[in-house]
């Protein structure tokens, strides 16, 4: 099974993402968290994502694409995958679909989550972090067990926010996902309505996930 996860930051594409790839054993890749992850080992290509992310701007497709399509080519995509942040433009999208078309797996449902400006800001800026493991924690709906210390590892101290995760670069971020990531899903919609899911992200979690498996079980029998 091959799916991708749609919506704007902070519209719950992580969570969602994790708990499918688990439940369905599906590969699943972050586009968020690769980059990321690239950034943060200071290398010249994570330098020049620096430069984009920070400012809450969007990477250029071309520099995406080379670091999506290595990910994608890892032999455990075979059995199930799972793409989360991406593609980002209709440029990512067609790129996509060429790619899986090699290898005849093309994609199986594209599930967008459509959750409002205000929900997206509530959630990024009171995100926060643990500097050691990355465990994620929020300010209002999910604080560490023992103040200071985090759940997942032995840290104790203060956890972190993103550099991005400000209210200023998140508005931005909404703005460049509505002129260039929400086109995407019109491009979906012409390929086959009948592979595109939309939900309601604004609700719990939980609630989302129901949705979601119950529409991936349906395809699967």
């Amino acid at each position: 099974m091959r799916i991708v996860l749609l919506g704007a930051p902070g519209a719950g594409k992580g969570t969602q993402a994790k708990r499918l790839a688990e439940k369905f054993d599906m590969l699943h890749l972050s586009s968020g968290d690769i980059l990321r992850a690239e950034k943060a080992a200071g290398s010249e290509l994570g330098k020049e994502l620096a430069k984009y992310m920070d400012a809450g701007k969007l990477v250029p497709d071309a520099v995406v694409v080379g670091v999506m399509a290595k990910a994608i080519s890892n032999p455990a995509a075979s059995k199930g995958l799972l793409l989360d942040g991406f593609p980002r433009t209709v440029g990512q999208a067609k790129v996509l679909d060429a790619q899986l078309a090699r290898f005849n797996t093309p994609l199986d449902l594209v599930v967008y989550m459509d959750v409002s400006a205000d929900v997206v800001v509530d959630r990024i800026c009171g995100r926060r972090s643990c500097p050691s493991c990355g465990a994620i924690y929020h300010e209002k709906y999910l604080r560490p067990k023992v103040e200071g210390a985090c759940d997942q590892c032995s840290y104790t101290g203060q956890l972190e926010l993103r550099r991005d995760d400000t209210e200023e670069v998140v508005l931005r971020r909404l703005d460049a996902y509505k002129a260039v990531t929400a086109p995407v899903l019109d491009y979906y919609k012409d390929a086959g309505a009948e592979k595109v899911l939309c939900v309601d992200g604004n609700r719990r979690p939980n609630e989302v996930t129901a949705e979601i498996v119950a529409q991936l079980q349906a395809l699967a029998t």
